[in-house]
């Protein structure tokens, strides 16, 4: 009972980067808080329904004589898989990174699109 409640008041820890996504004219756009990444050192990979974003975020040091009194940005690499309700048209996606947020555009797969039966 008392590893129940153990953890009780304390943050979980959140998942990186975080994201928001929402479905706009048939495809999901997701973007990501990535401050401070390298874009040519983030991988995005699409399989089915399902996006990976993964890199690196990398420490600056602090000047040569100088030393940390609060160090709270995370560091090392990171890996983010967000499952979508819909299959991906892997050829169609479409991504970009200003000013620290990464935007990816995911399309909806034609052939998981709905089909409007006609009824004879």
């Amino acid at each position: 009972m008392n590893r129940l409640f153990s953890n009780m008041g304390q943050k979980s820890p959140q998942e990186y980067p975080a994201v928001n996504i929402w479905e706009k004219s048939g495809s999901a756009v997701i973007t990501a808080e990535l401050p401070g990444i390298d874009p040519e050192k983030l991988d995005i990979s699409v399989s089915g329904d399902t996006v990976a974003i993964s890199g690196a975020a990398i420490q600056e040091p602090p000047a040569a004589d100088g030393t940390y009194l609060r160090q709270e940005r995370g560091i090392g690499s990171f890996k983010r898989n967000i499952q979508l309700p819909f299959q991906i048209d892997a050829q169609a996606v479409e991504a970009r990174y200003e000013k620290g947020i990464l935007a990816v555009v995911l399309p909806r797969a034609k052939e998981d699109l709905p089909k409007k039966i006609k009824i004879q």
